[in-house]
């Protein structure tokens, strides 16, 4: 097993506190740094045993993110209750947390999701409020990011990304069967090494073609040309 795909432990503290469940989860757990603490934790021992057994290469798939960037979502879930820069402090402590004492030959790198379920999408919104945050300080070696359409917003926030980061630059979708104009993507790729090198900017479709067992409304031929264009374009772009 060389790479394994698991939800990123922001994403599982943002599900325990729905408003629906969180009643619940506070009468396990009426400390917060003891649920953070344990949920890092756990997920240190599975990192560590997926180790073990082979794998190499860990992306984490936060959904977190993307919703951090989503105004409409954030006042309608929130209600002006906490602030996106305390919660944004405390997600990313708890990533990294998650990640402590990981393997120095272990890769690991996350994918911010903005929502995959039979080409739909759940989240919209650039990365400006959480580029300070994650681009800069959260412990992977790489991210790869949506921006196969105006709802990720422009490449400036990759101007937070650290320089000992990598960007996946996620312009190709998954979400249409509409083959992509390789000029315009080649001419995004360059627009968005304004902020990051080249060198360290990389091209991959946006999501999963099949998030779930229903997939995107695309064909498998449909996929098989986007994976070509990709392949396409990188050849030409990197050589």
């Amino acid at each position: 097993m060389a790479k394994q795909t698991i939800p990123a432990p922001a994403q599982l503290l943002a599900e325990l506190f729905r408003e629906d469940n969180a009643r619940n989860t506070r009468r396990f757990y009426p400390d917060l740094e003891e649920l953070i603490q344990d949920i890092a934790a756990a997920y240190r021992t599975v990192i560590a045993d997926l180790y073990a057994a082979g794998c190499r290469n860990l992306q984490l798939d936060d959904c977190t993110w993307g919703m951090f960037c989503d105004k409409t979502y954030w006042e309608a879930r929130q209600k002006e209750n906490v602030s996106v820069d305390e919660e944004a402090e405390r997600y990313l402590r708890l990533n990294n947390l998650a990640l402590a004492g990981a393997p120095e030959d272990l890769v690991i790198t996350t994918h911010v999701c903005r929502g995959n379920y039979h080409s739909a999408w759940a989240s919209s919104g650039g990365y400006e409020p959480i580029g300070k945050y994650l681009f800069s300080s959260e412990h992977v070696s790489a991210f790869y990011l949506e921006f196969d359409d105006e709802r990720s917003g422009g490449f400036e926030p990759l101007r937070f990304v650290s320089d000992d980061k990598k960007v996946v630059l996620g312009l190709i979708t998954t979400k249409s069967p509409v083959l992509e104009d390789k000029a315009q993507v080649i001419a995004r790729i360059h627009e968005a090494a304004r902020y990051v090198p080249l060198d360290r900017l990389y091209l991959s479709p946006q999501c999963g073609f099949a998030s779930c067992e229903i997939g995107n409304r695309l064909t498998e031929e449909d996929q098989w040309a986007k994976l070509a264009l990709v392949k396409e374009i990188a050849e030409e772009v990197w050589g």
